[in-house]
């Protein structure tokens, strides 16, 4: 099982969102020269994204965008699940899978799908932010791309 890039782009750039949204609103362009996404792309993410209340556009001179609700608050299948990606393990059918019938394997697939999305349910922007092995990326993008975000986030 894989998830595709549209589910991982868009929880990568909303972690960019969150790390420096605290210093103000961020524009797609920083994000996409960062986190190397396509500025096209990332458009149509944050439509998605925008859609579900899960992000809020500032338009005019320093616009762009910040979280519309806390960090503490979005969770990673929250984000996966806005841009319409399923984090499904499944043999590939809801009940239907052979022919009318569920087939033989079906409750495994779906027990697992159950325990993914569970997974990535349980932590949030914030808490997965808050890791050390993240922080450590964060200043070492950061520095690469002369931006601030050490301190801007407060993580509990």
């Amino acid at each position: 099982m894989r998830l595709s890039t549209k589910g991982r782009y868009a929880v990568t750039a909303m972690m960019d969102l969150a790390i420096h949204a605290p210093a103000g609103p961020v524009t797609l362009a920083d994000i996409s020269r960062c986190q190397s996404i396509s500025l096209s792309y990332l458009e149509q993410l944050f439509s998605r994204l925008r859609r579900e209340n899960l992000v809020r556009g500032v338009r005019g001179p320093g616009g762009g965008y910040l979280l519309a609700r806390s960090a503490s608050d979005i969770s990673i299948a929250a984000i996966i699940a806005a841009v319409d990606e399923k984090v499904d393990a499944t043999c590939g059918g809801d009940k239907d899978c052979d022919e009318d019938s569920p087939c033989l394997t079906h409750d495994l697939w779906c027990g697992l799908s159950k325990r993914i999305y569970e997974f990535l349910d349980g932590i949030s922007l914030e808490e997965f932010l808050g890791r050390p092995s993240i922080q450590a990326v964060i200043r070492r993008q950061d520095a690469m791309h002369n931006r601030g975000s050490i301190g801007a986030i407060t993580i509990r």
